[in-house]
Order: structure tokens, then sequence, then C-alpha cells
């Protein structure tokens, strides 16, 4: 919106900043960060009064249960904060485009099953929440209507049926057909939206992880959106997509106030009202700007948190039914919880994944210049 005042630099000159994405990207991120402290308290407060928290000692977590003893009346939606700031602020400070609509749009839909999840758990004290079959047909639809714009848009229409990777300098598909564009933006939007959920387990871990993400697909977006930079670097040349720089901006800035009020011990939990929604959106951008592989190497962390999922269920079942009694791969799933069993404190396990997002962030960000 406020991309609209360059027009008038010739009137009043300083407003001609506002014709660079990295300027108003800057402002995305400080104006996420003010909205974030200014509702967080009080959103807390709300919570609280309402009474939105729910007991996390129950059959399901067995002796590690009572250490969230603590916990059990801490608020949780707070993901709410996150969503506002962002996207207040990115309709603020981004110039409209079919990728930051897109965007949006995916994380509005997505954050209405993880708020209705969190409802049902906290105030019709339904320990399950929505019915999976409910998240995933939730999830499939946006991915469906999120793939179905990109599509009709005239300028996202031919290039998104590009399929870049990492260390290779051209697409190695030209024109994806429908049903590949399908079965990608599906895992990418779903995978995420579910690994970044089952990544929010402990105080901090998620949106810190989070954080990282987003600055290093903020540069990507940059670098996609330019030119002159993706040139060079013989990456994918996306018109517009600068503009996700800004969304990316104030994802940091919105995460960063989160982060204040839900590092150890936390005040809020984000709940799936944030953690699904993070995740969709986080997918969708790397899809759009052509760094869907990139992803799955940036995001380590919550890769390595689905994965270990997957695996403990996996061998679990193979052994049972092989031996007739199920074995573990690890203490307890997802992998953050393993080393708690093991003894680690909780801070020192996030501080631990923290620094391994970190080195994956790096790690991805080097891919940019290895072709």
């Amino acid at each position: 919106m406020l991309s609209y005042l360059s027009a008038y630099g010739d009137w009043f000159g300083p407003l001609r900043l506002l014709h660079y994405n990295s300027v108003r990207t800057i402002g995305a991120a400080i104006t996420a960060l003010v909205i974030g402290f200014i509702i967080g308290p009080w959103l807390i407060r709300r919570f609280r009064e309402l009474k939105f928290g729910h007991d996390y000692i129950d059959e399901r977590t067995g002796a590690l249960g009572a250490t969230y003893f603590d916990k059990r009346h801490t608020p949780t939606m707070g993901g709410l904060i996150i969503f506002i700031a962002v996207f207040f602020s990115s309709v603020l400070w981004a110039e409209p485009n079919i990728w930051v609509f897109v965007a949006l749009l995916v994380y509005t839909l997505l954050t209405i099953p993880g708020w209705r999840d969190d409802y049902l758990k906290v105030v019709h004290k339904n320990k399950d929440g929505i019915k999976s079959w409910e998240k995933i047909a939730w999830q499939s639809a946006t991915a469906v209507i999120a793939l179905g714009i990109l599509l009709w848009h005239p300028l996202s229409a031919g290039k998104i049926r590009e399929l870049w990777v990492p260390f290779v300098k051209t697409a190695v598909i030209q024109y994806m057909p429908w049903w590949l564009l399908l079965m990608l933006i599906y895992l990418w939007i779903v995978g995420f939206s579910n690994a970044i959920n089952l990544t929010d387990g402990l105080d901090g871990l998620a949106v810190g992880c989070t954080i990282t993400v987003a600055l290093v697909f903020g540069i990507m977006a940059y670098v996609a959106g330019r030119v002159d930079f993706s040139g060079y670097l013989l990456i994918s040349h996306v018109v517009g997509a600068g503009e996700l720089t800004v969304v990316c901006g104030a994802l940091i800035g919105a995460c960063m106030a989160f982060l204040w009020y839900n590092s150890h011990p936390a005040e809020v939990f984000m709940g799936d009202t944030g953690s699904l929604a993070l995740g969709g959106l986080i997918g969708v951008m790397a899809f759009m700007i052509h760094q869907p592989v990139t992803l799955l190497l940036v995001g380590g962390v919550f890769v390595l948190e689905a994965v270990s999922v997957i695996l403990q269920v996996g061998w679990f079942k193979f052994t049972k039914r092989r031996s007739g009694v199920g074995q573990r791969l690890f203490l307890m799933a997802p992998i953050h919880h393993h080393f708690q069993k093991k003894g680690w404190p909780e801070s020192k396990v996030v501080l631990r994944f923290w620094v391994l997002s970190l080195g994956c962030a790096l790690a991805g960000l080097a891919t940019l210049k290895l072709r």
C-alpha cells in the first residue's frame, strides 16, 4: 500500500525510498514487531481471563508430562499475535501482486483450522481437537485453491510450471503437468504445515527456527525478483517475487515479538493457530520462488522433526507386525522430546536446535552460489 506513495517523490523526496522493497522490508519488520509488542500483552491477558489453556499432563506424555506441570494453564492461540502482525504489516508495506496475494491467502486459510483446533481443545476440553481427516482436507483444499489461482493468473501461469533444483543452472522441467504441480504444492504446503506443528513442542523452538528460515527465503525472494542478481547466480527470475521479501520481513518481525513472550518459561503458546499456518506460508513461498527443494535443507529442523515421527511410527508398526511387540527408535517423538528424556534441559534442546537451524540456513544460502 505505502509503495504507491513513491509516485509523490517529486513533492517530498524521502517518499522515493518507498519504491525500494529493501526499505519496505525493513519497514514491514519494524511494523510487525511493534504490532506484536502492542497486541501481545493484551491478547495474552485476554486469553488468561478466558482460561484458554489446557492440561499438558495426560496419558500421551507419560513420565515427561511431569516436566510440564507449570505449563498447564499457559494460554494458547498465541499464533493470532503473529497472524495479525504479519497480515497487517504485509498489506501496509508490500506492493500487491499475485505472489503476495497467494501467500497471505494460504496463511489466512490455514489459520482457520488451527484456531478451530485450539478452540475445541481449550473451550470444549476436547484433547484431540479437530479430526485428522478434517485438518488434512482443509490443508488439501488450501493447496488446490492456491494452485488454481496461480495457474489462472497470467503473471504466474507459465512461470509456476518450471521446476528448479539446487546446483543446476536451468530448470530441470520447463513445463510441469498440472498433476505434478498439484503433487508438489500439496506436499510442501501440507508437509511443512504439519512439520512446524510437530516442532512446536518446546518454548521458543518452532518460532526461533521460523525466523532463520524466513530470513533465508527473504533473501532468496529478493534475488529471484531481481533480473540482474538472478541472472548472475543462475537461478529462476520470478517477476514480482521481490515483494515476498516484504512478507518475510513482516514474518521475522512478528516472530521476534512473539518469541519475546514465548521464550522459556513461555507466557503463551502459538498453538495450531500459529504452527499450521506458518508451515503453509513458508511452503508456498518456497514453491512460488522455485526453491522447494532448498526448503528441505533450510528447514532442516522441521524436516528432522517430521521424519523422526514417521520413522518412530513406521518402525513401531513394523516390529509389532513382525514380532508381536512394537519397538521404538527414539525414546519419544518428535525428536526434541527424545533429547528431553535423555536428560537435556528444555532450554538446551531449544538453543541447540536453533544452532542447527542456523547451520541449515547458511547451507541453504550457499546453494545460491553453487551452480
